[in-house]
């Protein structure tokens, strides 16, 4: 499937949808990043979703751009993103500062299992 994409924000920004324990769905923005191992989603979004990564005891070490945190991991559900629909997705729980324009990050878990061509001249993403 082909996405179009808008470098306006300096990022590509893919729509997703999250949905929750109890039927809850979210729809959020997120940066692609082929930089980061893993999804990460801010937490308003996955507590908007029903879910509750204040509760996980067990904390991930993630290497951020401002040093190493410890975070909650869940998995998901359902995720939605690119034409792609992945159960128990596993995803990063993580603040995202108030600056941003996006919820979260589509990474390398979600892309792995899939050909990802970028076309930056024509601004489109298609992922097979």
């Amino acid at each position: 499937m082909k996405f179009h994409f808008d470098l306006d924000d300096g990022i590509i920004i893919v729509p997703a949808r999250i949905h929750g324990p109890h039927g809850n769905k979210v729809l959020i923005r997120l940066a692609l990043d082929t930089g980061a191992t893993t999804t990460t989603i801010n937490w308003e979004s996955l507590i908007l979703s029903g879910y509750d990564p204040g509760s996980i005891k067990d904390r991930i070490k993630m290497i951020t751009g401002t040093g190493e945190e410890y975070v909650p991991s869940l998995e998901l559900l359902k995720f939605e993103s690119l034409g792609i629909s992945k159960s128990n997705f596993k995803v990063l729980c993580h603040t995202m500062p108030a600056s941003s324009t996006v919820d979260g990050v589509i990474g390398l878990n979600f892309l792995e299992s899939s050909r990802l061509i970028i076309d930056f001249n024509e601004r489109y993403l298609e992922i097979i």
